[in-house]
C-alpha cells in the first residue's frame, strides 16, 4: 500500500499524525505541480492520496489517469476541486476529516485572520515595521474603526464571526447576500442592505461567501467602482470571486484605499504574478486555515480515514 500526502507546504505532516500506525510506504509532497502530465507521473504509483483543502485540484482527467487509485482523503468535509461523479465512476472513494475548527469555539481561525488583515492594512502595519527596521519613524496616517461601517458580504457562519467583532469594536455593520433576510442579519448586529448599497456605505468590505458558479466574479469592476476611495476590500474566502485584473487596476489607480487580500485565483501564486507587485496591499498566503490547531485535527483524522478504511470500517464519504 503506497499513500501519498501531498502540498505539505510548511513540511509539517509528519510532525502532526502518526502515518508509521498505517504500516504502509507513506511519501509526503511539500510542492504543488499544475503541469497535467507532470502530476499523473507523480502520483500513478499510489494507492492512496491525502490532499490538503484545494491545493491540489481532482477533475475527471487526472482521476482516469490514475488507475491504482482506490481512496482519496481531503481535510474537510467540502472540497470543490474534486470531481465527485467522476470519482464514483471511477471507483475511487472520497472521504473528508472534520472542518479542523473546535466546535465548542465561538471563533474561528479564517475569521482572526480577516481581522488581522483589516487592522495590518488600515493601520498600515507592515509599512510601519518596515519603516523602523529601515532606520525610519512614523509613516502615513492610520484609519481608526470605530464609527466606520463594516460591509459583510455573505452573512453566513464567518459572515457573523466577523461582523460580531465589527459590531464590538463600534462599528456600524451592513450586510449583503442573496438570501439574507432582516432579522438574520439583526441577529449578529448587522443592518441588511442591497448588494449595491453594500458597496457604497462600507469602509471596509468583507468577502466571506463561497465560491461557486453563481459567486464566481461577483465582485467586478462596477461593483469597485461603487466603492469609495477611502475604502478598503479584504477577501479571505476564495480568490476567483473578484475579478482580480479589476481590484489590481482599481489598486493602481488610488480608487480604493487598500486591499487585504489571502487568496488567489492561482495558488500558490507564480514567482511573476501581478499580485506581488500590486501597491496598496496586505498579502498572505492562504493561511486563514493554517493553523496549530486546524492541523492537529486534520492529519490525525486523516490517518484514521485511512486506517479505518483499509480495516473495512465505516469512514466519512463525501457523496457531494
Amino acid at each position: 500500500m503506497r499513500i501519498a500526502v501531498l502540498d505539505d507546504y510548511q513540511g509539517v505532516a509528519r510532525d502532526h499524525a502518526d502515518w508509521d500506525s498505517l504500516a504502509a510506504d507513506v511519501e509526503v509532497f511539500h510542492d504543488t505541480l499544475t503541469d497535467h502530465d507532470e502530476l499523473v507521473r507523480r502520483l500513478e504509483p499510489f494507492d492512496v492520496i491525502a490532499a490538503m483543502r484545494e491545493r491540489t485540484p481532482f477533475p475527471r482527467d487526472l482521476l482516469a489517469a490514475l488507475p491504482k487509485l482506490k481512496l482519496l482523503v481531503t481535510t474537510g468535509m467540502r472540497n470543490a476541486s474534486i470531481d465527485l461523479d467522476a470519482a464514483a465512476e471511477l471507483g475511487v472513494v472520497v472521504c473528508g476529516t472534520g472542518n479542523g475548527s473546535a466546535p465548542h469555539l465561538a471563533w474561528g481561525p479564517t475569521a482572526e485572520l480577516t481581522w488581522g488583515l483589516i487592522f495590518a492594512v488600515t493601520r498600515d502595519i507592515p509599512l510601519q515595521d518596515r519603516a523602523i527596521r529601515e532606520g525610519g519613524w512614523q509613516r502615513g496616517v492610520g484609519l481608526e474603526l470605530a464609527g466606520r461601517t463594516l460591509g459583510v458580504l455573505g452573512l453566513g457562519r464567518l459572515g457573523s464571526q466577523v461582523a460580531k467583532v465589527g459590531a464590538a469594536f463600534g462599528m456600524e455593520v451592513v450586510a449583503w447576500s442573496e438570501n439574507l433576510t432582516d432579522e438574520a442579519a439583526a441577529a449578529v448586529g448587522a443592518r441588511r442592505v442591497s448588494k449595491e448599497d453594500l458597496f457604497r456605505e462600507a469602509d471596509v468590505l468583507t468577502i466571506h461567501t463561497v465560491l461557486s458558479k453563481r459567486t464566481r466574479g461577483l465582485v467586478g469592476a462596477a461593483e469597485l467602482a461603487l466603492m469609495r476611495p477611502t475604502a478598503y476590500l479584504v477577501n479571505t474566502s476564495r480568490g476567483p470571486i473578484v475579478d482580480e485584473a479589476a481590484l489590481r487596476e482599481a489598486l493602481h489607480a488610488g480608487r480604493i484605499a487598500g486591499a487585504g487580500i489571502d487568496v488567489y485565483g492561482q495558488e500558490p501564486l507564480p514567482v511573476d504574478d501581478p499580485w506581488r507587485s500590486t501597491p496598496r496591499t496586505v498579502l498572505t498566503p492562504h493561511i486563514g486555515y493554517v493553523t496549530k490547531g486546524t492541523y492537529e485535527a486534520f492529519y490525525p483524522e486523516t490517518v484514521e480515514d485511512i486506517r479505518a478504511y483499509l480495516d473495512g470500517a465505516p469512514i466519512r464519504v463525501i457523496v457531494g
